[in-house]
């Protein structure tokens, strides 16, 4: 459902009701009277209608602010995410809705020179204004997600469940000698290329691949579908998205689109790398002159940490599809250990390399987890260990800092942990 339609539905009803139920109460008689004056019930109805709007308002301050203070302090790209809560949607739609309601019932007040107004039209709106009063004070409640700690847990968290989306039918590789970045061996031997899909239109980001759809049409035509860009790509005018191997026949190019969801920026779904970059873009923006805060870098990698054990536990090269047969038919790209290490830490190494507190961080991460994920991993977190030293080597610290900054600390600048002889 686009997001819009919600306060629409709200509206639509209030239309609906407010044409409906005064005629319907003033037909059949009020089933109940209310001890009000005409003054006073115009009065009551008068207040409920500026106040909606007040609120109203206040509703579109408050997510003027949200997303200009997420837009400033953490990332662009978190905007439309704040932008995005259903809840604003919700509270917008039920004050307008109070709002009109309230209007059309104002308009059956003294109607014909009765005297009286639409009873149970009147406590509905009473209904409506506390169910509104609700929605605000649950609406101020979403404001403390907007601390740097509340923000940073919400993004390790979708990451968290991503990783455990793509990776929950795998048996989790802890400490296991058999990880392999490698994938099968019939990726070598893929065919004839006997078709290729290029984009045509304005750039978008592949957000989905339709594994099932793509897979089922490669079965279709005895084919093996060789995906040319990977989840988080953008697409530009005249780029390969993929490429058929010895297909018996040719795959329709709409039915291939239809099996991949572009957008128009990048989305959680499938995408493991899409918190990791969030995470880092909060950290280096912390890291700047202009802000110069790390210890909300270092709260940026303990959620990276976090994230790097997860993923060192499964296999990552799954970009592989077979069909019922076991029949290899699809092959998407997949970063590798690597390409999450240098993802997760190469911004942060290079914006935070005048900061103690960070240099001390990285280290007790890399430290870390060298001695919790596999031995062929743990070799590429020695050397970009190695790499890290040599940054603080050539760092601009004095000798002193330059030890300092070598110890690990899980704090940044909290408890040292001399550990690095054990990796």
């Amino acid at each position: 459902m686009r997001l819009w339609s919600i306060p629409m539905i709200y509206l639509g009803a209030s239309v609906v009701c407010g044409l409906t139920l005064p005629r319907i109460e003033q037909a059949y008689g009020s089933l109940f009277a209310l001890n009000l004056s005409v003054a006073s019930a115009q009065a009551y109805l008068s207040a409920a209608t500026s106040g909606m709007m007040a609120l109203t308002g206040i509703i579109f301050a408050l997510a003027f602010v949200m997303v200009q203070f997420s837009a400033v302090a953490y990332s662009p790209r978190l905007v439309l995410w704040f932008a995005r809560d259903r809840l604003l949607f919700h509270s917008l739609g039920a004050f307008s809705a109070t709002f009109l309601y309230a209007l059309f019932t104002l308009a059956w007040i003294d109607r014909g020179g009765s005297g009286a107004g639409p009873a149970l039209s009147m406590a509905a709106v009473a209904i409506m204004i506390v169910v509104s009063m609700v929605m605000f004070a649950l609406l101020v409640q979403r404001l403390p997600t907007l601390q740097i700690t509340n923000v940073l847990q919400l993004i390790g968290d979708k990451g968290r469940d991503v990783i455990r989306d793509m990776f929950e039918q795998q048996e989790a590789a802890q400490t296991s000698d058999h990880i392999s970045e490698r994938g099968p061996d019939q990726t070598t031997m893929l065919g004839p290329s006997t078709q290729i899909l290029t984009y045509s239109g304005r750039p978008q980001t592949i957000a989905k691949f339709k594994i099932d759809a793509l897979v089922e049409q490669a079965r279709k035509h005895d084919a093996m579908i060789e995906m040319a860009s990977a989840v988080g790509d953008t697409l530009v005018d005249g780029d390969v998205v993929l490429r058929v191997h010895a297909a018996k026949g040719r795959i329709g190019d709409d039915d291939l689109l239809h099996a991949i969801d572009l957008a128009g920026e990048r989305t959680f779904e499938q995408d493991p790398k899409y918190p990791i970059r969030l995470l880092v873009d909060i950290a280096i923006r912390a890291l700047s002159p202009a802000i110069n805060d790390p210890t909300s870098a270092v709260q940026a990698i303990d959620q990276i940490e976090d994230l790097l054990r997860r993923l060192g536990r499964y296999e990552l090269n799954t970009g592989f599809a077979r069909d019922g047969d076991g029949k290899l038919r699809l092959t998407i790209p997949m970063p590798t250990w690597e390409d999450y290490l240098a993802l997760a830490f190469d911004e942060i190494r290079q914006y935070g390399a005048t900061s103690v507190q960070v240099m001390r961080r990285l280290r007790s991460a890399l430290v870390d987890l060298a001695e919790t994920t596999a031995p062929a991993r743990a070799e590429a977190v020695r050397h970009y260990l190695l790499h890290l030293d040599l940054t603080v080597e050539h760092s601009l610290f004095d000798s002193e800092d330059k030890k300092t900054a070598l110890q690990e600390d899980r704090q940044g600048l909290g408890l040292s942990r001399r550990r690095s002889e054990k990796i």
